[in-house]
């Protein structure tokens, strides 16, 4: 079939928003492509609210076929947190076949080079960006995030992510140009004189392991880092999160069927139930890549056990918040309250522990001791989710059982200073909706320890007790060094304390945020701006994004001759 979008094409069209791109991640300063704001979509061909819900409520209980080769069965099963039975089925691969058909058109996606590789990676995300609101809606009923935060997060957010991927790979493959003379004198005899040209060149098939949190958001990066730089992609979703990944291989294979390359280069891995066929996909010869966001357990599989593979990972950490000043009481308090009730706590960047002197902090309106600061800090999170349609706002649903149960035995670990409470959802009565817990524990007692030392996922925070702020600080490195963290919070007025903490942070390389109390959050990072992770700690062994993201995911090959 002739291509549909030419090169120039293409390339006029994406071309201005990959130089400012480019320029993005060169300031590190705020920009961004896709509109957070529902009401910017509904003109040049994107879907406005009514028509993005028109679009989701249309998927449920269809076949998707998205016209893979191997296909050997049809697979579903998602049921939303919200309650709804999404009754969407998916495409059962037999990998025997599958694999061979995606390796099939990788010669001719490596030989159009990496500009026209980015820019059909920018028209796959066009498309998915006039989609939004049905994103949207596809990742509020996998994830359980309310929507404006399945919107946003879900959506641009998502985008940006995977643009700045694109942006990255870009960057690392034109670092070597296409050709060079190569000239040496020989002094009186000819000089020696060759032509040479430099080929990046993909590792093979990569394989995208999903998350039921932040199916897009976090599978972005690793898709279009390995699609740019010319790796056939296989996504296989988590099992209760399919449909936002699902979809976004549907509109992958479109656009590259329309620029006249094989849509088998993108490719979905849906599982029957309890097939669990991750393992087997991440081992066999084919997989040359694997991205994964999920539990340390199976993190620290894949990275053990996929040997013919590169494996980025995104696995647990215990995300803390050190805090010993403040020249804004309110705002502290404020800040962390929104930090710890955003999407009911169920964020990798989510804090956990708050490590507090137990002889108290130093505020503007003077002394409060740790009671003081840990009573203050429930009454804010109550006042925010005091008024039930507002909590339903921002806490969305309880991803899975397995949150809900961890919710409930941390009230055992302690004394409560908050107690979590039950909201009824009108809209969907089946969502189960809960306000943070916080629990007061000792930082000296090796049983608390044993409870705040490993991660809990959720909207679970332990408020800990610490004999100094140099003691808070040690714990701090100690957490980070044995457990990782994905970020790191401190509240302090103090030079000296502020030189501590940030040296602790830059020799365990965690990403550290200061004295928030306005509008920016710990558990927030920016596209273009901020990195997410480090991959310095145990946490993760990639950030998002950078060039160690992106580089190893192709190798220049060089072919010289004779001049």
């Amino acid at each position: 079939m002739a291509a549909e979008l030419t090169a120039h094409q293409l390339i006029a069209q994406h071309r201005p928003t990959l130089d400012q791109a480019l320029e993005a991640i060169r300031t590190r300063a705020y920009w961004s492509p896709h509109p957070e704001h529902p009401k910017a979509y509904g003109e040049n061909g994107s879907l406005d609210a009514a028509a993005g819900k028109a679009a989701f409520d249309a998927l449920l209980g269809s076949r998707l076929d998205l016209g893979q080769p191997g296909t050997d069965d049809w697979v579903g099963g998602e049921t939303s947190p919200y309650g709804i039975e999404l009754g969407v089925t998916y495409p059962h691969a037999d990998v025997d076949t599958l694999l061979p058909a995606m390796r099939a058109g990788q010669r001719a996606w490596r030989d159009a080079g990496a500009e026209m590789r980015a820019v059909v990676c920018l028209e796959i995300l066009k498309r998915i960006s006039d989609r939004t609101h049905e994103f949207a809606h596809a990742v509020m009923h996998t994830s359980g995030q309310a929507f404006m935060m399945a919107f946003q997060a879900g959506g641009p957010h998502a985008q940006d992510r995977g643009l700045e991927a694109v942006t990255y790979a870009y960057v690392e493959q034109v670092r070597t140009p296409d050709n060079a003379e190569w000239t040496k004198p020989q002094g009186k005899r000819d000089p020696l004189a060759l032509t040479k040209r430099f080929t990046p060149v993909p590792r093979g098939v990569a394989l995208v392991i999903g998350c039921n949190t932040f199916p897009t958001w976090n599978g972005y990066p690793g898709l279009f880092a390995s699609l740019a730089t010319g790796n056939a992609v296989l996504v296989k979703p988590h099992p209760r999160a399919v449909l936002p990944l699902a979809l976004t291989v549907q509109v992958a294979r479109e656009v590259l069927a329309e620029a006249g390359f094989d849509p088998n280069l993108v490719a979905l891995a849906a599982e029957r139930a309890g097939e669990g066929i991750a393992k087997t996909l991440a081992t066999r010869p084919e997989i040359r890549i694997i991205d994964y966001t999920g539990s340390t357990g199976f993190g620290d599989w894949l990275e053990a056990n996929a040997r013919q593979a590169q494996v980025y990972t995104e696995k647990a950490g215990v995300n803390t918040v050190l805090v010993d000043s403040t020249d804004n009481y309110k705002g502290m308090l404020s800040n962390l309250a929104f930090s710890l009730s955003l999407y009911s706590g169920q964020m990798c960047t989510t804090p956990q522990n708050l490590l507090i002197p137990r002889d108290g902090i130093r505020t503007e309106e003077g002394p409060r001791s740790y009671d003081e600061v840990v009573a203050d800090l429930a009454k804010s999170v109550g006042g925010l989710l005091g008024d039930d349609a507002r909590a339903n706002g921002l806490l969305g649903a309880i991803v899975n059982p397995d949150v809900k149960a961890r919710l409930e035995a941390a009230a055992g670990l302690g004394e409560v200073a908050l107690a979590s409470r039950e909201i009824a959802n009108p809209e969907f009565p089946d969502a189960v909706v809960r306000t943070p817990v916080i629990v007061k524990l000792d930082g000296t007692k090796p049983d608390d320890q044993a409870a705040f030392m490993n991660e809990c996922f959720g909207p679970v925070s332990f408020a800990v007790a610490v004999d100094s702020t140099a003691d808070a600080v040690a714990l701090l490195r100690r957490t980070i060094s044995s457990k990782g963290a994905m970020t790191v919070g401190a509240y302090t007025t103090s030079e000296e304390v502020e030189e501590a903490v940030q040296e602790a942070c830059l020799e365990e390389c965690a990403q550290l945020s200061l004295n928030l109390t306005g509008g920016v959050y710990v558990n927030q990072t920016a596209a273009f701006s901020d990195f997410h992770g480090s991959g310095g700690n145990p946490a993760a062994n990639a950030a998002l994004c950078d060039g160690a993201f992106v580089a190893n995911r192709f190798r220049v090959v060089e072919v010289r001759r004779e001049a």
